[in-house]
């Protein structure tokens, strides 16, 4: 089990946390890869955690993955490619730990146009026993801009 706040996560919710921040960090993948398309290190993260959903990568593997998309954001001068960029390497840290799945999502909002719409569709698509998770300040809608 995982700890979260003052509760406790199953495996299969730690998973569907990493799977969401993956999904989120995906669809602002190409405000990365548009301005540094030789550059791998977010996308890499990304895969790096869904092979740790699937069991094909451990946790710590993971975790150098969000290090390495982590650093690649700190070498961006685009500040979209920036948050890009964070919310892969915290999509591929929520294997370490599940709380980084919010921070993956927020990082995916500073990089769009659309923010208000990017946070309504990242709260749908998040099973709703996991809301208090990702959005700890707003237990039944997702935070306000």
């Amino acid at each position: 089990m995982v700890a979260k706040s003052n509760k406790r996560l199953n495996e299969q919710d730690h998973k569907l946390l990493a799977m969401w921040a993956s999904d989120c960090a995906e669809r602002v993948l190409p405000h990365f890869e548009e301005v540094y398309p030789g550059d791998d290190r977010p996308r890499k993260a990304i895969e790096a955690a869904r092979a740790w959903v699937r069991g094909d990568l451990s946790m710590v593997d993971a975790r150098k993955a969000a290090f390495a998309s982590h650093a690649a954001a700190r070498d961006a001068k685009n500040a979209a490619a920036q948050a890009a960029a964070r919310a892969a390497g915290h999509a591929a840290a929520t294997a370490h730990v599940a709380d980084h799945a919010r921070h993956a999502a927020a990082y995916a909002i500073k990089a769009v146009v659309g923010k208000a719409e990017e946070k309504e569709r990242q709260y749908q698509r998040l099973p709703e026993r996991l809301r208090s998770v990702a959005y700890p300040a707003s237990r039944s809608a997702p935070p306000k801009s």
